[in-house]
């Protein structure tokens, strides 16, 4: 099963507060999430999507795309993902795929590599562009070894892959790596290639004009 974790999307990208408003940051999370499900309903031999979530535009847009959404308290992304893994063990999952949902250059392609180099017990993990943060993780069987996000998971996250025993797969997937927390990374989403949603939003803010506050 794939889980989507989205956080309250009023809160989000607060390290963007330096360049953008609330009202900013609200409509560039709610873009990145659905340029996110867009990638995922796009890949044809997805398994199942749950997006795990109480933010009422993720739910509304998950029941568009026909995803299930797994309600969460708030409680963060990693206690979310706890919650999230005990309901597909619990269901007899095989393996859950993590994708966060602010990750707008994310390919279906890249979706399907990380299931095609998968192995039948095991890990695979794609890193941000920096190597420091987590931005897919594929774990088999479906709560292998837990996941605590952070800005610095990579790092702990292979660590416990391999304390398994089991096989573990590093994939960089240039799409998946690029997520969009700091102002430098606004402005590399603008200057990709592309027309998802989020880029077409920043551009709209011209941000080359704007001074950091």
């Amino acid at each position: 099963m794939i889980l989507v974790p989205v956080k309250n999307l009023a809160e989000a990208k607060q390290r963007l507060s330096s360049i953008l408003s609330p009202e900013e940051r609200l409509a560039l999370a709610r873009a990145m999430c659905e340029d996110v499900l867009e990638a995922l309903a796009r890949w044809r031999s997805r398994p199942p999507v749950a997006v795990v979530t109480s933010d009422s535009f993720a739910s509304d847009l998950a029941a568009r795309f026909n995803f299930e959404v797994v309600a969460d308290d708030n409680s963060g992304e990693t206690g979310a993902i706890e919650m999230a893994t005990a309901v597909c063990r619990a269901r007899g999952a095989e393996s859950t795929l993590v994708v966060p949902a602010d990750i707008p250059l994310i390919e279906s392609s890249e979706l399907q590599k990380i299931v095609d180099c998968a192995p039948p017990g095991g890990a695979v993990l794609v890193p941000d562009a920096a190597g420091c943060g987590t931005n897919a993780a594929w774990r088999s069987p479906s709560d292998l070894f837990p996941l605590r996000f952070g800005n610095d998971s990579f790092l702990p996250h292979l660590a416990a892959a391999k304390a398994t025993g089991l096989p573990c797969v590093v994939l960089e997937l240039p799409g998946i790596a690029r997520d969009v927390d700091r102002p430098e990374d606004l402005r590399e989403l603008a200057s990709a290639s592309g027309e998802r949603r989020a880029q077409k939003l920043v551009r709209s803010w011209k941000l080359g004009n704007r001074n950091q506050v």
